[in-house]
């Protein structure tokens, strides 16, 4: 949303696959969504392909903690039955 492209934020909502991407930016979000649908589904070659398309250690780790975090906070929030605040749906 930070981006103010409209078209973009639509893409990423409805698949990102079918948006027109960088490499290195579609393989952060594969990562993610492997990530978060099979965690314990993600191996070695996960990581590789992060540093094939460009990505350094540091910014892996970064994709690993801001995805697992948000997974937590929002299966929290879920868990808990927290609403979304108007402003927000």
């Amino acid at each position: 949303m930070l981006t103010k492209d409209e078209g973009l934020v639509k893409g990423l909502k409805e698949n990102y696959q079918n948006v027109d991407l960088d490499g290195k930016v579609r393989a952060i979000l594969d990562y993610a969504v492997a990530l978060t649908i099979k965690p314990h589904g993600v191996k070695d070659e996960h990581v590789q392909k992060l540093r094939d398309a460009g990505c350094s250690d540091l910014e892996i780790l970064d994709v690993c903690q801001i995805t697992s975090y948000f997974n937590f906070v929002n299966r929290m929030a879920e868990g808990l039955g927290v609403k979304l605040e108007a402003e927000y749906q």
